[in-house]
């Protein structure tokens, strides 16, 4: 029998995959998967949302999907505090020096 090779994941399948700027795309996916959260609890229809967040409905789908190359992180956080969501930036100094990271850390 063949043996399976597994690669444990780093938690970022973009960095897995050697994408460049890997932690910007996940923060990006991160972000519209909050959206998306957030619309669902809401019952908002993707033309509801659209018309309450000064969005087209081709745009809200585009964030339901994770397809976010074009927006910037920036309008997905302007999206959440839209609907009423916090965003908080926190600044951590690495102990060992290094390039920093960025992620989104979801409410549990």
């Amino acid at each position: 029998m063949d043996k399976v090779r597994v690669t444990p994941s780093s938690g970022n399948v973009f960095a897995d995959l050697g994408l460049p700027n890997a932690d910007e795309m996940l923060a990006k996916v991160d972000l519209a998967l909050a959206i998306r959260n957030e619309i669902d609890a809401r019952g908002w229809t993707q033309i509801l949302a659209a018309e309450r967040l000064f969005l087209t409905q081709p745009q809200v789908s585009k964030i339901r999907a994770g397809k976010v190359n074009e927006f910037s992180r920036d309008k997905l956080q302007e999206i959440l505090r839209n609907l009423g969501i916090d965003v908080e930036i926190v600044l951590h100094k690495r102990p060992n020096g290094g390039i920093g990271t960025l992620k989104v850390l979801q409410p549990a």
